[in-house]
């Protein structure tokens, strides 16, 4: 949790209202852990970066028309970076890891969203090649969340 902290108090201090004390909760990185969709990057043993990636999507993403139409994806949820690592590279390695895990499984692709105020990480999405599909009511006191979508061959 001190890693989702740090990242919290960097997004709030750099305008990004995504996050905040409430989201992500303990609760809910305990239940990732749990269920075992939950991975971290790390150095000399300090947690710099946690995702959850599993094949959970909300109900509202049934409303995008996605380019994978075979439902052979992952999820990412929760991609955070410990502000003092943050253009590092820690990011794109969890998501390049998350790529990884497709192939292993035998799936096709990665689906995610994004909040429309965290215009870093719509860029980021971008600059990895994820294509951009349309956007969700997600949190009925936020503005618009942002699906993207990266079919792995």
């Amino acid at each position: 949790m001190k890693m989702y902290k740090s990242c919290v108090t960097g997004m709030l201090e750099n305008g990004i209202n995504q996050w905040d004390d409430t989201y992500p909760n303990t609760e809910i990185i305990s239940e990732d852990l749990n269920v075992g969709t939950y991975y971290v990057a790390e150095i000399d043993g300090t947690i710099i970066g946690g995702v959850n990636i599993d094949q959970n999507q909300d109900n509202t993403y049934l409303t995008l028309d996605w380019e994978d139409k075979s439902d052979s994806f992952l999820v990412v949820h929760r991609l955070g970076v410990k502000e003092e690592f943050w253009n590092k590279k820690i990011g794109k390695y969890l998501m390049l890891f998350t790529e990884n895990l497709v192939i292993e499984k035998g799936l096709k692709s990665i689906r995610l969203d994004t909040y429309s105020g965290n215009l870093k990480a719509m860029e980021f999405y971008r600059r990895i090649g994820y294509s951009e599909l349309g956007t969700i009511d997600l949190k009925p006191d936020k503005e618009k969340y942002y699906c993207f979508e990266k079919i792995i061959k």
